[in-house]
């Protein structure tokens, strides 16, 4: 089946820049990182000197994040290759977590959403204080 709009020519579905297909790529990768926990996890990890985390530090420095919420997102990020999982074999066992190259890539346009929200959220919020009057 294939996807139109009027003017457009047609594109199979899951084809680049067909947003309201599943398969589209922009919409499967929103679904994996469109979380908050997500970008904080990335921004964290992008910011840290040393090049790698534990997760008790990790969770330190994301307020309000649970330990079963960061080892989800933890998780996510390793099975899609954003973060790497180092385990040292000490008891109890020291795991380290670090960006990949691909996920260092992540972290430039999750920090241009970060730096739009901080721009326009007084507007949202206006916006929204103004609707509920």
């Amino acid at each position: 089946m294939t996807t139109s709009t009027p003017g457009e020519p047609a594109r199979q579905p899951g084809e680049r820049g067909d947003l309201l297909d599943p398969l589209c790529p922009t919409r499967q990768l929103l679904d994996r990182i469109g979380t908050k926990w997500t970008s904080m996890v990335v921004k964290v990890l992008a910011e840290t000197d040393p090049a790698e985390v534990r997760f008790a530090e990790l969770r330190r420095r994301i307020s309000g994040i649970s330990q079963k919420m960061l080892s989800v997102t933890l998780q996510s990020l390793v099975r899609d290759g954003l973060v790497a999982r180092r385990v040292e074999p000490t008891v109890p066992p020291a795991v380290h977590y670090r960006l990949t190259e691909l996920g260092l890539s992540l972290e430039t346009p999750l920090a241009a959403l970060r730096v739009w929200a901080e721009t326009h959220m007084p507007e949202i919020d206006r916006s929204n204080r103004l609707a509920g009057a």
